[in-house]
This record gives C-alpha cells, sequence and structure tokens, in this order.
C-alpha cells in the first residue's frame, strides 16, 4: 500500500469530503476491522484505544468518554495525592473528547486508520486538553491578522535494547545502536541505513516527513528534523512522531528515548522549536529586507517577548526532573533568556533565511517536553512580546555561557523543577494564556513529580554517603 495523503473532513465546504457512508465503504473493501485513536496527556504522552467500525461511526457524530485519570496521574499511572481536578473523591468519571476528522493517517503494518483526538467538555473546550490550549493561542494570532508556521527538531538516542532488558539491566550498561561520539557521521548513516532510511519512510508515511535525519554527537545519538508546517500541524506531527518513532525502533528490536538527559557523559537532548510569524497571505513578518541581517521589529519584539516570559514559562519547556540536568553550563544547552544571530551557545537564535526561511529557533526546550506545550508557551510569550512592543537586550556574540550572568535576574531560567513550576504558578501570562484552571493543575502536577523524586533514595546518595559520612 503506498502513501496516504489524503486527509478526510466533515467540513463539506473545505475539503468536499466523502461521506461517512463512503467512508465506511472504503474501510471495509480494504479489510480494516478498527480505528486507532490518540490523545496527548499534559506529560506530552499519547493515550489511546482501537475502537470498532460501528463504534468510529457514533464518535463522528457524537463525543466519546475517556476516564478522566488521565488528568490525575503521572507519566507512572500514580496518582496525584493532590489534584483540584480530579481524584479518588471524584470517583473518575468519563471526560469526554472528539474525534479531530481531518487527522486521518493511514498506519500501513496494521492496515489501521489512525486518528488524532482531543479532550472536550460538552461544546466547551476543555480546559486542561494541551492541544487545545495551542488552538486557543494560534487563534489570537489569526484575529491579529498572523499565522505561526512552525517545525520540531528532536535529539534521541537508539539502543539495542528492549523494554524488558533495560529493566533487567536497571537501566545501567545499555547497549547504543552505534559507540562513540560521532556527529554526522556518514559512515555510521550508511551502515544504519536501514534502520535511517526506515525510519523516514515510517514517518512519511504517516504523514510525519523529516526534512532530515542524521547522527549527533553521543553513542546511538540521532537528530531528526520535521518539516515545518502552518497551525496546529507542526505540533500534532511532533507529537505522533515522539511515540511513532519508538513504535518504529521496538518493531525493529532496538529502543529509542526522547529524556532529556540519559547519561552525564553526553550532551543532553533538546527538542528546538522552530517558527516564523507570517500574514494570512503567508508573507514572512519576521523578515525586512531593509535590516542587514533581515531582522524585522516584529521579528525583535519576539525575542523580547522571549527573553522577557520564557523563564516564567520554562516549566512548560523543561517539564521533568530530568530536564535540568541538560540545562547546565557548555553542555550545548542554554541556560538563560540569552539571544543571537546564528549563534548556538543562546536560548533564542535567530536563523536568517531571506523572505521564505528567516526565523527563530528556541533551543531551551528538551525532547522530553510535551510539543503542544512547548508551542504554546513560545506563542504565548511571542504574541505579548509583539502586543507590548518590547525590545530585546543586545544580542550575544561569542559564547554566551561566559556573558549571561550579566543579564537581569528575570532573564535567568529557574534551575530546577520546582523553581520553574513556583514561577509558573505566579505567571499572569500563564494564566491569562492558558486559564487558570490548566495553570493550577500543570503546576500541582510538576510539585507532585518533585516529591515523588524527594521521597525517593537514588544511587548518588548511597555510593557518596554510606560509609564515609
Amino acid at each position: 500500500m503506498g502513501r496516504y495523503y489524503r486527509r478526510w473532513s466533515l467540513d463539506m465546504s473545505v475539503h468536499e469530503p466523502p461521506s461517512i457512508s463512503a467512508k465506511l465503504a472504503e474501510y471495509k473493501a480494504k479489510g480494516v476491522t478498527k480505528i486507532k485513536l490518540g490523545l496527548t496527556d499534559i506529560d506530552g504522552v499519547i493515550r489511546g484505544k482501537y475502537v470498532s467500525l460501528e463504534k468510529f461511526t457514533g464518535l463522528l457524530e457524537k463525543q466519546g468518554g475517556f476516564c478522566d485519570c488521565v488528568f490525575g496521574w503521572d507519566v507512572n499511572d500514580q496518582l496525584y495525592d493532590t489534584s483540584g481536578y480530579t481524584g479518588w473523591q471524584t470517583g473518575f468519571p468519563d471526560t469526554g473528547y472528539q474525534l479531530v476528522a481531518d487527522t486521518e493517517r493511514w498506519l500501513e503494518d496494521e492496515n489501521c486508520p489512525y486518528f488524532i483526538a482531543q479532550f472536550a467538555q460538552g461544546e466547551d473546550a476543555h480546559p486542561l486538553c494541551p492541544r487545545t490550549r495551542l488552538k486557543q493561542i494560534l487563534e489570537k494570532y489569526a484575529e491579529r491578522g498572523l499565522t505561526v508556521r512552525s517545525g520540531f527538531e528532536y535529539e534521541f538516542s537508539v539502543f539495542e535494547e528492549s523494554p524488558h532488558s533495560i529493566r533487567d539491566k536497571g537501566y545501567r550498561g545499555m547497549k547504543s545502536i552505534t559507540p562513540g561520539n560521532f556527529g554526522y557521521s556518514v559512515l555510521r548513516t550508511s551502515v544504519e541505513s536501514d534502520v535511517f532510511g526506515g525510519l523516514m519512510a515510517y514517518a512519511q508515511s504517516i504523514d510525519c516527513d523529516l526534512e532530515a535525519i542524521h547522527c549527533e554527537t553521543g553513542p546511538g545519538a540521532w537528530e531528526a528534523a520535521l518539516r515545518s508546517e502552518v497551525g496546529l500541524e507542526a505540533a500534532d506531527r511532533a507529537a505522533l512522531f515522539k511515540t511513532f518513532a519508538k513504535v518504529f525502533l521496538q518493531k525493529q528490536g532496538l529502543m529509542g528515548t526522547f529524556m532529556a538527559k540519559w547519561s552525564m557523559d553526553y550532551p543532553g537532548q533538546g527538542g528546538h522549536f522552530h517558527f516564523s510569524v507570517a500574514d494570512l497571505q503567508g508573507v514572512n513578518q519576521f523578515y525586512d529586507e531593509q535590516d542587514p541581517r533581515g531582522v524585522s521589529a516584529l521579528q525583535r519584539h519576539a525575542v523580547g517577548g522571549l527573553q522577557r516570559y520564557l523563564p516564567e514559562l520554562l516549566a512548560l519547556l523543561a517539564p521533568t526532573i530530568n530536564s535540568y540536568t541538560r540545562l547546565v553550563k557548555g553542555a550545548w544547552a542554554p541556560t538563560a533568556a540569552t539571544w543571537g544571530i546564528e549563534n548556538r551557545t543562546v536560548g533564542i537564535r535567530i536563523v536568517p533565511g531571506g523572505a521564505s526561511a528567516q526565523r527563530i529557533e528556541c533551543r531551551i526546550s528538551g525532547a522530553d517536553a510535551n510539543p503542544y506545550l512547548v508551542a504554546a508557551a513560545v506563542c504565548a510569550a511571542v504574541l505579548r512580546g509583539i502586543e507590548e512592543a518590547l525590545e530585546p537586550t543586545s544580542p550575544i556574540e561569542g559564547n554566551a555561557y561566559e556573558q549571561q550572568d550579566a543579564l537581569p535576574l528575570e532573564q535567568q531560567l529557574p534551575i530546577n523543577l520546582r523553581q520553574a513550576a513556583e514561577r509558573l504558578a505566579s505567571s499572569t501570562l500563564a494564566i491569562e494564556s492558558f486559564g487558570a484552571p490548566f495553570t493550577s493543575h500543570f503546576v500541582q502536577s510538576r510539585l507532585f513529580e518533585c516529591a515523588e523524586y524527594e521521597r525517593n533514595l537514588n544511587s548518588w546518595q548511597l555510593e557518596r554517603y554510606f560509609e564515609i559520612i
């Protein structure tokens, strides 16, 4: 079966789609017996299920239900001890969800359509749905006659392991698919061409096209850049890629990880976010042909907004305890809201590219972050910068790590998850952009993550203190 590009929409005015009956007939002719759907939770984990064709028909006409425990537990399915939204006290009722009809993809290896779904409350948007949070931010751009084009760039590592073997090893002594530091290696990509090429083809088959993929520095370290898209589509593709890249690798007897830092011996893994702002005709508003580097006033204000507001929104870009092991000086990750032009030591990098590609790369976010919330945080900060005509500091030239301490305190990034969660809790921009219910819930979920970490004894503490103290 070849590539499946067609997108199906129930909006007849836009796509002139087939009727529901015609779509079901198409599925039956292909031997389809089930539909797969997935919803992204606040941690960026896709939760989903298979449904029958009969059930699928019903979901197109009305909402389905999903146990709201997905808003009451962490990435390890452990229930939060404090949650204002759900818990034992509520009995864990269903929360609504709706299929997004024009997100249809084809899983060739399962002979099964896949649909993105999003949480909903009747006719209203669900206050905790990450996808909806981004959608509402993008609607604010549209009200100003603007659109956002963006694309994600992920660093991840690949191992010759299985979910069972890594647990048996206690996540130590894992065998990477390739050894040593070998960035941009043609040798490695050629020897492992079946895996590299296979992943590119698999991503393309689910409409998550990669612009490029290469070896990064570190054993089994790869980097994949997804094709840029307008609006929600970029985050949709990023969320799908993170999950289905792991699906593809596990089916090859391999494992991939997107955690921010799996070893202190190597650089961490970023989830860099490239974006530009255009008008409704698609003209890039970040580009000014009169400026020597092409930087428009709107792009400067965007940088000013990122410098001013990203430190208080950092928990959305660095959402785990592990995130902060990546954000250290001299490790290819930013530690302050610095900016510069074509400078990879800063947090906010302007990439000159002329009218077609002038953009900003936010290098702060890790590969572990929820792409919907990364995009929402960045876009909210940028929009506020544009609205307030914020001017950035002078651009960094040279090594940002040596200069960042001169920045104002408010532009320094929190150094751990607890600090980041506390700054998010008091962020007026977060409350205004994402709503008080979401902000409060997300903060509480991060504080729970901190508490879970703090009540556990790790090997570093035992090795350091057991005998000598």
